[in-house]
């Protein structure tokens, strides 16, 4: 035997398949590292992106803006005089009747919009239905609004009282909510709510507009946090909450 021969190699069989070539990207390793990047810098814009607090369609939302807002910028008296003098707001109302200890608006006094002079609510608004339309002139369906509340408060006449509430976001400056008024040719009795008093008396929520309805001795019948389309949906709530028909 010869020490020197080879072991022979063991054979493959003849029909072994060879092993499958990897499938080939449609796409060039380029391109797809192109795809991820741009979907990366999609992502990060969409996060970092400000968002601000907008007003929904159906009502508006006091905006949070950090520092001094448009609305609360001092304006000299001059102007606010002027101001008032071309919305020619009717004056605040006074019923010269008896105020129950226990209206929720007993002792509250702020500024009547017209004229600046301190109105006290539940003194002048006692014995009589009250109603009270929540805005702020920085609200959208306010301004739709509160020309109905007009419309309506004609057709009530001395039965119900009506007045319109400045919110106290934007209610420290009067000269801003009167060139709203101004502006969309409404001449109702208003309230400046500065420090949000009346607000909270009656339980008004942020939602802006709201309405509440009060009953002759002061206590709340409604709190209606929406939109009214039209005076008569007015005087149908008013004849709902308080059983007065107009």
């Amino acid at each position: 035997m010869n020490d020197n021969a080879t072991e022979p190699a063991t054979p493959q069989p003849a029909d072994s398949p060879e092993p499958p070539a990897p499938p080939t990207s449609r796409f060039p390793a380029a391109a797809r590292w192109t795809l991820v990047f741009v979907i990366v810098m999609i992502a990060l814009i969409v996060a970092i992106w400000p968002r601000g607090d907008a007003p929904s369609p159906t009502t508006g939302s006091p905006p949070s803006v950090s520092g001094p807002r448009p609305f609360d910028a001092p304006v000299d008296e001059a102007r606010v005089a002027q101001a008032r003098a071309d919305a020619e707001l009717a004056d605040c109302p006074v019923t010269g009747l008896p105020e129950n200890p226990d209206s929720v608006l007993a002792g509250i006094v702020e500024p009547c919009l017209g004229t600046g002079a301190p109105y006290d609510l539940g003194a002048a608004t006692a014995g009589k239905p009250l109603v009270v339309n929540v805005w702020a002139q920085w609200c959208g369906p306010c301004k739709t609004e509160l020309p109905y509340f007009e419309e309506f408060a004609a057709r009530a006449g001395d039965r119900v009282t009506v007045l319109a509430l400045h919110a106290k976001e934007g209610g420290t400056n009067p000269f801003f909510p009167l060139t709203l008024l101004t502006e969309i040719g409404v001449r109702l009795p208003s309230v400046l709510d500065p420090d949000g008093r009346v607000a909270a008396a009656i339980t008004a929520p942020r939602v802006f507009p709201s309405t509440v309805f009060l009953r002759p001795d002061g206590t709340i019948a409604k709190v209606y946090p929406g939109v009214f389309d039209s005076p008569q949906e007015i005087a149908d709530a008013v004849e709902e909450y308080l059983g007065v028909t107009v």
